[in-house]
């Protein structure tokens, strides 16, 4: 006899929509005769083991779960059986994917948690949905790995219901709780706009607003009285804000023969039944909790493990956007040739030396030759620009249902739109690629790029060059080379003195290419060689000013980030704002200490084990006194009181940047709380 698992956050003796349909299907297993078990998900080594004790599990609504992550994790890692019955959003942190119908919600996910929900319903045996607009909810997200599925009506209990041929027309029900989400803000302006009806509710009040004359409240009824009442009932008032998955309720009352005062998010609606077949609906919904079944049965009796076919041989366009925009979608397209036949990357006529050299794992096209042979892949896909800005526009354009709803990198939306092609698909990313560099140690040479492709997103070319003197003054023998496109400013035009270690790359992106390849580190805006430094694994301090670092930061392994605009300009900046601010503060504000703070931070982490030389914090004031003194960076202060003299004499020495060959115990325990504070850095010695 095959025990099967239903896992579920809410006790079920709570009759609320999901909790009915799980009471239902329960009590059909055991009477088809399954040895069927709840579990309320409580303790997660008790769950565990059940879970190992049973042949199918049964995964419900698990966001109230405190150990949810954990256990999902060990669903897909252990490779246990299971069947995910999904009855809200549950990867979206709110469980209602309120993002999708108000452009004011964002960043409104739990990024890990959206990302384990693609392996979660990739993994799944079956994904079952509460009604077509459900499943296409969810498809919008995650593509591919929720389409192998089932869409459940809603489980109303056909027989219980009590249609009347009296219809009452003065009053209006409405069960459950006057909240936002179910649409407890329409109802109340319904209710003052319709003073002829009275309303009768039966839940609480949760909104901060005072009802209305004709509207009522009530305790809370069973479902029996529930849908006695809707016998009774001529309209049903059921305008939700959030997508209801399903609406069971509304279902109650569709098939009570109400008449619904209602809008296009209650999922019921979306059935072809709705609203002329009431009689279809009927059967449909009697079935469900049997077809459920029927597909444990199958799942059950299923000896071979699933096969899923790749996408063959997939090309890719990226026809929008700047150099920076292809180089965030590389990492993508690596996994996308895990689940492909093959993977050619179509790009422009200038760039296909440079990515057939360094992008080895795909294959490069010219993006104008390739239109002619597009026949040859069973798959096109176009990355148009993340976000979209025209790109839906385009021919095979992707769709990246995550902007403005995720809060990650650029690269990730990427990667999680190529992700809804394939239930494979891996959507974590690893870090790569990193095109081949061998560091030239011998001979060191740091880039730098003070251009970009929009010129109010650069630092202040003036501060490039004193950046530049004072690398020079700082590591004599330290070479630079300089990139300088066509349009790119020169800090040249800003040196004090002849800079005869410096050369300039003027050439394509072949020769910068050739200079990253053995770069030691990399100085740079916001623009698209900073990008292929990241490409490169180039250590780099990257310089953001208007443009906010959290999707389009260096994605080098090692990188610091330097954005001026916290707590010097608050404004939400787009081109009209950037075109007409008159100080640009949030790169003006940045000093050359600060980024000289932020490179000896990036070569102490890049390269702790060549680090030999001590480095005093270019942003550190101290202020002296007899008995002590105070140490200030940034906001952050340390007050170092003397023991003695000769303590005052070490601390004063080591923070003038007077370092010896050899210190005592006292001495090294004072340096290495410095170098815990940020005081003092130990970098490589750039000799």
């Amino acid at each position: 006899m095959n025990k099967v698992l239903f896992l579920h956050d809410t006790n079920i003796s709570l009759k609320r929509g999901a909790e009915l349909t799980i009471t239902q299907l329960v009590n059909l297993g055991i009477q088809l005769g399954y040895l069927v078990e709840t579990d309320l998900l409580t303790n997660f080594e008790v769950t565990t083991s059940k879970i190992q004790q049973t042949d199918l599990i049964v995964l419900n609504s698990t966001s109230r779960c405190r150990f949810e992550k954990k256990l999902l994790r060990y669903l897909v890692d252990e490779n246990i059986n299971y069947i995910k019955i999904e009855f809200d959003y549950n990867f979206c942190i709110r469980r209602n994917i309120l993002c999708t119908v108000d452009r004011g919600i964002r960043n409104c996910c739990d990024n890990e948690k959206y990302h384990l929900y693609h392996e979660v319903f990739g993994n799944a045996k079956l994904n079952a949905f509460q009604s077509p607009k459900h499943f296409e909810d969810h498809y919008a997200f995650y593509g591919e790995s929720v389409a192998n599925k089932i869409i459940m009506p809603p489980t109303v209990e056909v027989e219980k219901l009590q249609v009347s041929e009296l219809k009452n027309e003065t009053v209006i029900p409405f069960f459950g709780d006057v909240s936002y989400l179910k649409g407890g803000e329409a109802l109340l302006d319904y209710a003052l706009e319709n003073p002829q009806f009275t309303f009768q509710v039966y839940g609480k009040n949760e909104l901060r607003r005072e009802l209305p004359s004709n509207v009522f409240l009530n305790d809370y009824i069973p479902n029996e009285e529930v849908l006695k009442i809707l016998g009774h009932s001529k309209y049903f008032f059921c305008k939700p804000v959030w997508p209801e998955p399903s609406g069971r309720l509304a279902a109650e009352a569709f098939l009570s023969d109400c008449e619904m005062i209602t809008n296009d998010r209650v999922g019921t609606w979306s059935f072809d039944f709705y609203p002329n077949n009431k009689e279809r609906a009927k059967k449909e919904m009697k079935e469900t909790p049997q077809l459920f079944w029927d597909n444990v049965g199958r799942i059950l009796n299923q000896n071979e493990a699933e096969t899923v076919p790749d996408l063959g041989n997939v090309l890719v366009y990226k026809s929008y956007g700047g150099l920076g925009d292809i180089f965030f979608c590389l990492p993508s397209l690596i996994h996308l040739k895990e689940v492909s036949k093959s993977v050619s990357f179509a790009v422009h006529p200038r760039l296909v030396s440079f990515f057939t050299r360094y992008f080895k794992e795909i294959t490069i096209v010219d993006e104008e030759k390739i239109k002619e042979k597009e026949a040859n892949f069973e798959k096109i896909i176009e990355l148009g620009n993340y976000p979209a800005f025209r790109g839906y526009d385009l021919p095979h354009a992707l769709r990246y249902s995550t902007h403005k709803k995720v809060k990650q990198h650029a690269i990730q939306h990427h990667i999680d739109g190529l992700a809804k092609f394939h239930k494979n698909y891996s959507n974590q990313y690893k870090g790569y690629p990193y095109f081949e560099r061998d560091t030239d140690y011998e001979n060191p040479y740091y880039t730098v790029h003070p251009g970009a492709g929009f010129l109010l997103k650069i630092w202040p070319t003036e501060n490039y060059a004193k950046l530049i003197e004072e690398l020079h003054r700082l590591f004599p023998k330290l070479k630079c080379k300089i990139i300088l496109g066509k349009e790119d400013p020169n800090p040249a035009d800003f040196f004090t003195k002849e800079m005869p270690h410096i050369d300039y790359v003027t050439g394509g992106l072949d020769d910068i290419g050739k200079v990253m390849e053995r770069a030691f580190f990399h100085i740079g805006n916001d623009a698209g060689i900073t990008h292929v430094a990241g490409a490169f694994n180039v250590p780099t301090v990257g310089i953001y000013g208007p443009t906010g670092p959290g999707s389009w930061g260096s994605f080098a392994e090692f990188n610091e980030i330097i954005w001026g605009k916290k707590g010097n300009c608050e404004l939400r900046c787009n081109y009209d704002v950037i075109i007409n601010c008159p100080d640009r503060v949030c790169l003006s504000s940045t000093t050359v200490p600060k980024v000289l703070s932020a490179l000896y931070t990036l070569l102490q982490k890049a390269y702790e084990d060549l680090a030999v030389e001590l480095k005093v914090n270019p942003l550190l004031e101290v202020d002296f006194s007899e008995k002590d003194c105070l140490l200030k960076i940034n906001e952050n202060e340390l007050l170092i009181e003397y023991r003695d003299l000769t303590m005052k004499s070490s601390v004063e020495e080591i923070l003038k940047g007077n370092f010896k060959e050899n210190y005592s115990e006292d001495e090294e325990s004072l340096i290495h709380v410095f170098m815990e504070q940020q005081v003092l850095f130990c970098i490589p010695e750039l000799k």
